[in-house]
């Protein structure tokens, strides 16, 4: 899915009362955070997931899908709310310390190119060295641009891999830190003993170009099995845990057994 930031429809001759509503429907909305745990496959957590969830005033009882919201308004208020998610986070920071585990932080490539030359992002990611941003891989950054140039950012993860543009061809642009396999490529792959066996072969590649692969969606105690035998480093679904209040990250698990 490209990202069309709102401003440039703005500045077109086209623009009308229509969009500039829809502009202001967006930035009417309220955030509020969760988060899920990732597991390690010998059950000991690695890492929280923050979750953007996103409602409008008039409707407070209706979810917006984050992705829907993101796209909808321009780079500049994502920037903004990347960190309002870091100093919320920064508030946190005893617990990630005490117990040496990570939090990723959703972000696309515009996004994280605009947070460059950000004084503010800059101080709160400097003093926040266990957050890492996952990069939805389905972004498309301008031709003129390339993760080389992001590396102030740390270590940077792969989101949703085998959908949409994230193939093989993504890896050579950056060494991923760590590379989330999505459910849906994970489930395709487990239907046959053929598509098992590819499934084993394909983290043992894919291990190659990053630390580690998590594998997204796991939904049954079969799945989890399946990904305790197999080269994955890591795995989060809702068979380990549904989303959870970011208020609550204090009761989260810290090992599975």
């Amino acid at each position: 899915m490209n990202l069309i930031p709102v401003t440039q429809r703005l500045t077109m001759p086209g623009a009308n009362i229509e969009s500039l509503e829809e502009l202001r429907f967006w930035l009417q909305c309220v955030r509020n955070y969760a988060y899920q745990p990732i597991y390690k496959t010998d059950g000991r957590l690695m890492a929280v997931e923050l979750l953007t969830i996103v409602t409008h005033p008039d409707n407070p009882s209706q979810r917006i899908a984050p992705d829907r919201y993101f796209s909808s308004v321009p780079v500049r208020h994502r920037v903004l709310v990347v960190e309002e998610q870091l100093r919320m986070l920064t508030l946190r920071s005893h617990f990630f310390l005490r117990h040496g585990i990570l939090a990723s932080v959703n972000v696309d490539g515009p996004t994280l190119l605009a947070m460059r030359g950000q004084p503010k992002v800059s101080k709160l990611i400097e003093n926040l060295p266990w957050v890492r941003f996952e990069l939805v891989e389905h972004i498309s950054l301008p031709q003129d641009s390339t993760f080389a140039s992001i590396s102030e950012f740390g270590p940077i993860w792969l989101d949703d891999f085998g959908t949409g543009m994230a193939n093989f061809s993504a890896l050579s642009e950056v060494r991923y830190d760590y590379i989330k396999v999505a459910r849906e490529l994970f489930m395709m792959l487990r239907k046959t003993p053929e598509g098992r066996n590819l499934f084993i072969l394909l983290l043992q590649l894919m291990n190659r170009y990053c630390q580690g692969v998590i594998v997204e969606g796991v939904e049954t105690v079969e799945e989890w099995r399946d990904v305790q035998v197999s080269p994955a480093h890591a795995a989060q679904g809702y068979f380990l845990s549904r989303p959870v209040p970011f208020d609550n990250l204090e009761n989260v698990l810290i090992n599975l057994l």
